[in-house]
């Protein structure tokens, strides 16, 4: 038996003809509507845009690149997006292109090494992005970007320095001098502790930096173990500070090590804060729930993503790129640190 013949318009996605034939108006004018031009009334904007709601018609990104030579659409090339930090940023740098009128096209990857980031940016310069934004996370992945050379603009995001152009980032140096700074005040003589992030990432070097220069500054004792992000590192480093008196101060790296260092502290029965006081990095979403709730660094990450988008679209524009300019990070005293 042959099946009824389905009618054309289900066959295909509808057109902008169609849009047009549905509202009563001309193709131009609903290009106009489209890409957003001034010269349309707002009754006939409406009509327009009720009839692709209607139709669900979808724009044609590569057709619209081929007639106009802009996408629309940004590359994004992000890693370790199961952390937090990586993760808020992408997310950050999403919302702010959707803000600006830009699609996002994300790649995740495990790792940035000079293949991986080449074959990826090929295939995103495939898609006809107009710009490519990397985040960047360990310091060979400076070298990686450092080599391509691409026709569109490439803009680094978060581990970068002061100076670096066309690099969005917040200031962990002076984030690690924030908690330092807090710590000695807070804290009896004694060591100041630092459990550092994976010291190949950048920000994990800058936070140290910021540490160092903190008890520099003060003539204060330090001491440092090594994590790697993760709560259980936290713990591990915990265990060993609590059996040592003379800790009375520790900055962990970010908050996930935080809480381990909190769980090591109260099975050995170390007070928090009244024995030991606790900072740790970022300001996650729970921080404030934990046990005692943790004194942090904020990294404001919906100003870095604006920050990274508006390097961007300057670039662009066909701006001489600026020099970065880093957010500052927001110390967030809690019961980790006074009662």
């Amino acid at each position: 038996m042959s099946r009824p013949p389905r009618d054309a318009s289900a066959r295909r996605a509808p057109s902008m003809a169609d849009v047009a034939a549905l509202a009563g108006v001309s193709h131009q004018t609903v290009s106009r509507v489209l890409n957003e031009q001034s010269l349309v009334r707002p009754e006939t904007r409406e009509r327009v845009q009720r009839a692709m709601a209607d139709l669900g018609y979808r724009r044609n990104h590569a057709a619209r690149a081929l007639v106009t030579n802009r996408s629309g659409l940004i590359g994004l090339v992000a890693t370790h997006l199961g952390f937090y930090g990586p993760g808020m940023i992408a997310t950050a740098v999403q919302d702010a292109a959707h803000d600006a009128g830009y699609e996002v096209a994300q790649v995740g990857l495990p790792e940035i090494s000079p293949q991986a980031l080449r074959s990826t940016v090929d295939r995103l310069l495939d898609r006809a992005v107009e710009a490519v934004v990397v985040e960047v996370t360990r310091r060979d992945a400076l070298d990686a970007v450092a080599a391509l050379r691409l026709p569109v603009p490439v803009v680094l995001v978060q581990g970068v320095s002061p100076g670096q152009p066309l690099a969005a980032g917040i200031d962990q140096a002076l984030g690690g001098e924030l908690a330092t700074r807090h710590l000695l005040e807070v804290a009896r003589p004694g060591t100041v502790v630092h459990v550092t992030g994976p010291l190949d990432w950048v920000e994990a070097q800058m936070r140290r930096d910021g540490w160092r220069a903190a008890l520099l500054r003060h003539g204060a004792e330090g001491r440092e173990l090594v994590g790697d992000w993760t709560s259980r590192s936290g713990y591990e480093a915990g265990r060993e500070l609590a059996a040592d008196p003379s800790v009375r101060a520790v900055f962990a790296g970010n908050d996930a090590m935080a809480l381990g260092v909190l769980r090591a502290l109260h099975e050995a029965g170390r007070d928090v804060p009244g024995d030991v006081a606790v900072v740790g990095f970022d300001d996650t979403p729970d921080s404030a729930n934990f046990w005692p709730p943790l004194s942090t660094v904020r990294q404001d990450f919906g100003a870095l993503g604006r920050r990274a988008v508006e390097l961007t679209l300057r670039a662009l524009a066909g701006e001489v790129a600026p020099e970065a300019e880093l957010v500052a990070p927001q110390l967030v005293v809690r019961a980790s640190t006074t009662r």
